[in-house]
């Protein structure tokens, strides 16, 4: 905690993170009392600078929040037309058919969109109804009360030296207090973290399971652009040595979005997830499609994966977790967005009424039990065997005994109950001397990029002066145990080239953090083996600068 001295802003409710859930919290609250204090704080430059996602929206949350959001102009501009899923080998690939897939696999009535945009898009609408939104204000602190109540958070410190020593032009920013103060900051966020383990509200549920996202913006041949088709691809490059596959949306303007994701449990430490990304790319059918293209973005992003099992209680006195610091991805659909949206509405109806009824800094387990009994729990609760059938017993079963499950639970039963996932995914890193290295081949150029050419296209910028807001808990960790046991697998997990082990001559090796490289993708705080990692947000306005992911 700092000792500034810092001026204090009265609100009703504070919400950090304009993000789908965030937004939509603050758009229901002013739909609901024109006349509540409500405040956003965005930690990117400008509301969708750090927002990456797929993404085919299910546009179910934005029918209950905003029912004419057509009339409004929302940029929801390319409806899906098509349904693809390939198995891939490594030349060549199998058709899944669609007929036997569940129908909340299917993609009708969906859209293919920027997430980026709809969060702009959105923020205007917040506006317009009165919501104070504030881009560039990271949120660094939590401040509790007397009781040990959430009253509100530090927002907009700038200035601390590379020692974390306050510099000459050190501004300690301010305090923002609510009536309730709403955490919607994405995956793995850093505020979330320390409510959920001061509170202790993970005891008794699954771990949390991730996978990293990574996706490139293309522009491609028109003869080639299938506007609303959607692919997704299993098996090559991964194999047996990961779980994940690939996602290719064909939007407007002759743009493609290519993704690759890789969950984040494999044991092989050697693994390299943006070169399976890169290797993918070499797929006969991928570099088809992008012979003559233009790759125009690049960002990577974690993705919550363990779903219905691993949702930490979602309030404690005066807070309340939104969206995927919860962890309300459905990951067979891969789609979150949907039910982001309907938590911040499902929050904003429960503090509402609270405030209402004269109360402030309790629990509000009205929200807790609209999400879990709601329209988001029958979405999570129906895939809530695929992710641990996958990890336990791989693709091919996966796709047989969950899909057969994913059948029995639209009928209301499940013959498996609630399947648990184990260990975390840091615990599930194998030690180098049990697995072989991967060789991948060196990127072309053209279809495959190295790391820190591909982050350029990401507009990531951090302020060299201020303190690294990724914190290693033990700084000998990474040569002392990291190296030796693991092959310091920081060097390939990271998607931004963030971890380096320099190794000079006559010297001990050095383990190197270049965090003005770093996308906020928040890997290296899940995978690292001994969890010694620990991202915090940086000063407001610091990161990627996404322009349509």
């Amino acid at each position: 905690m700092s000792e500034a001295t810092r001026e204090a802003m009265e609100y009703d409710v504070v919400i950090v993170g304009a993000g789908p859930a965030g937004l939509s919290a603050a758009i229901r609250l002013k739909q609901l009392d024109e006349s509540l204090e409500v405040v956003v704080l965005e930690k990117g430059s400008e509301v969708g600078a750090h927002i990456l996602s797929g993404a085919v929206l299910d546009p179910s949350g934005l029918d209950a929040l905003i029912p004419d959001w057509k009339d409004k102009g929302a940029p929801l501009n390319t409806p899906v037309t098509e349904d693809n899923f390939y198995m891939l080998g490594a030349a060549g690939r199998v058709r899944v058919p669609n007929w036997p897939m569940p129908p909340l696999m299917n993609n009708h009535g969906n859209y293919i969109v920027s997430m980026g945009n709809v969060c702009r898009w959105m923020a205007e609408q917040a506006e317009a109804l009165g919501v104070e939104i504030f881009p560039g204000m990271s949120c660094s602190e939590m401040v509790y009360g007397e009781s040990g109540e959430v009253r509100g958070v530090v927002a907009g410190e700038f200035g601390r030296n590379p020692d974390g020593t306050p510099g000459p032009n050190y501004e300690p920013g301010m305090e923002l207090h609510g009536k309730y103060v709403f955490l919607s900051e994405g995956v793995r966020g850093s505020l979330s973290k320390e409510v959920i383990a001061k509170y202790d509200l993970a005891s008794g549920v699954e771990p949390q399971k991730y996978g990293l996202g990574m996706k490139e913006i293309w522009e491609v041949d028109p003869d080639k652009h299938r506007e609303g088709s959607v692919t997704h691809t299993m098996g090559w490059p991964l194999g047996k040595n990961a779980g994940g596959g690939s996602f290719i949306y064909h939007l407007e303007n002759n743009q493609v979005y290519v993704g690759f994701v890789v969950h984040l449990n494999y044991e092989n430490p050697h693994l390299y997830p943006y070169m399976e990304f890169q290797r993918f790319k070499h797929h006969p059918m991928v570099a088809d499609l992008l012979k003559g293209a233009k790759r125009v973005a690049y960002g990577a992003r974690a993705i919550s994966e363990g779903g219905w099992q691993s949702m930490p209680k979602m309030v404690a006195p005066g807070v309340a977790l939104l969206g995927c610091s919860v962890g309300m991805v459905n990951v067979p659909r891969i789609k979150g967005n949907h039910n982001a949206m309907l938590s911040g509405k499902a929050a904003a109806e429960a503090a509402h009424d609270a405030i209402k009824a004269g109360r402030a800094s309790d629990e509000l387990g009205a929200y807790e039990q609209d999400v879990r009994e709601g329209a988001i729990g029958r979405d999570l609760k129906k895939v809530r065997n695929v992710k641990p059938l996958w990890s336990k017993f791989g693709l091919l079963t996966s796709l047989a005994v969950g899909g057969f499950d994913m059948w029995t639970n639209t009928a209301g039963f499940s013959l498996l109950g609630t399947l648990g996932h184990g260990k975390s995914d840091a615990d599930a890193t194998g030690k180098a001397s049990d697995h072989t290295p991967i060789d991948y081949p060196r990127p072309d150029g053209k279809l495959s990029f190295d790391r820190l050419t591909n982050v350029s296209y990401s507009m990531t910028n951090h302020e060299e002066s201020q303190p690294c807001h990724l914190r290693l808990g033990d700084p000998e960790v990474p040569t002392r145990v990291n190296l030796p046991q693991y092959a310091e697998p920081a060097q390939r997990y990271c998607p931004a080239g963030v971890y380096e082990v320099v190794q000079e001559e006559g010297s001990d090796p050095r383990f190197v953090i270049n965090f003005q490289n770093c996308v906020h993708c928040k890997t290296c705080d899940i995978k690292d083996p001994s969890k010694n990692i620990t991202w915090v947000t940086p000063q407001g306005g610091d990161g990627p600068n996404y322009p349509n992911m």
